[in-house]
């Protein structure tokens, strides 16, 4: 029986995919083998010792203390593509936000509400102040092409835009996705010079945070808009501001308000509703808790940011799952420890990522506890856990 524990309220959809013969689901539990969040944050809390896994219902997570995880052997699980439907269609709405003064037109009509007759003749007069731009034809340049991206890049050609996209860690599965009409181009500056528009859809990392700075908006094409649905920390919010007070960039669109940010007239904040539709809900639930089913019930990972992606058919009912810093003979120790205690390896596969790798190993017989002992007194090996 497996014992998780809910840290925010988690979709019915995802929840009842853990079936109760095989799984304890609540939010008290004190020692649980995985934890399923969404926004609560993790980086404060004490993690107890029991967690072999952690699954974010959603792409983002910097509301997990990643390298704190991996130092303990847990693997960190997030939910990309999950939410990209509904954030997509918020950074199209975003775009037209930007363009046509919308909510500016609509503020104003509600001023003129007691005009009574008066009512139509004073909207032909003054629509002409809330007039912007179309989006054809315009370069609309997208930053992260991971599933949202691609999804916004599709709909803007569709749109009758010109796009441009930029990432140096596009992944060969994506590029499959990714319309033949999107230009490449070769760095940052390039689409920032181009684009009329531009929407951000990068991860917070140490490299990114800040990347829209002063430095990096002096090349941007003056009037441009600048849509940010992904984090708030990917731009210098003063160096942002600056760029709006002269002019180089016309409006600034973000799920991620500061009083900073609404005090000022060029900048529309929209209170984080990126991924918040019933159905990005449920579709990042649905992934998060059917991988930890894999990861508890087979090894199997699949979305994981700390660990690398590793999955082998199962060939035995004894499994043996191991979680070491990545350095020579490993999997030698491995293997020695496991022949010596005469245990006969059917089908092993041994995955890296960064400092970390993992392994899967299926065996003829049962390992005995002794064994597990002798291989977490290896130097190196951060975690091993037996599957049967």
């Amino acid at each position: 029986m497996f014992k998780i524990r809910t840290m925010n309220k988690i979709s019915p959809l995802g929840l009842e995919r853990f079936s109760r013969d095989k799984y304890e689901v609540a939010s008290e539990i004190p020692n649980p083998d995985a934890i399923v969040v969404r926004s609560a944050d993790l980086n404060s809390m004490e993690i107890p010792q029991s967690v072999l896994a952690i699954a974010r219902a959603g792409a983002g997570y910097n509301n997990i203390p990643v390298q704190a995880c991996s130092h303990r052997g847990i693997a960190v699980f997030n939910t990309p593509g999950g939410n990209a439907n509904a954030v997509k269609e918020l950074a199209i709405a975003a775009m037209l936000l930007s363009s046509r003064n919308i909510l500016g037109g609509i503020a104003w009509c509600k001023t003129i509400a007691s005009k009574a007759d008066e009512v139509p003749d004073i909207v032909e007069k003054e629509k002409s102040r809330f007039e912007g731009p179309e989006l054809k034809d315009k370069v609309l340049g997208v930053i992260g092409l991971g599933a949202i991206g691609v999804l916004v890049a599709a709909d803007a050609v569709a749109l009758g835009m010109k796009v441009i996209g930029y990432d140096p860690f596009l992944s060969v599965e994506t590029a499959w996705g990714l319309s033949r009409s999107v230009a490449r181009a070769e760095t940052l500056e390039q689409l920032l010079a181009k684009s009329d528009y531009i929407t951000l859809h990068l991860p917070l990392s140490a490299d990114t945070k800040g990347l829209f700075s002063t430095e990096k908006l002096k090349f941007l094409k003056k009037g441009a808009r600048i849509i940010n649905l992904a984090r708030g920390g990917l731009v210098n919010e003063a160096d942002i501001i600056t760029g709006l007070n002269s002019d180089r960039i016309a409006c600034y669109v973000t799920d991620f308000p500061t009083a900073e940010l609404l005090a000022n007239p060029k900048v529309i904040c929209i209170p984080h509703l990126g991924a918040s539709t019933p159905e990005a809900e449920d579709n990042c639930a649905v992934m998060a808790v059917q991988q930890l089913i894999d990861y508890l019930e087979t090894g199997a990972i699949m979305n994981s940011v700390n660990l690398p992606r590793c999955r082998l058919d199962r060939r035995s009912p004894y499994r043996l799952i191991a979680v070491n810093r990545n350095i020579p003979n490993m999997v030698g120790q491995i293997t020695t420890i496991l022949a010596g205690a005469k245990i006969n390896i059917l089908d092993l596969i041994n995955h890296h990522r960064d400092d970390y790798a993992y392994n899967i190993i299926d065996t003829e017989q049962q390992i005995p506890e002794e064994t597990l002992g002798q291989l977490r007194k290896v130097e190196g090996i951060i975690r091993v856990r037996t599957i049967e």
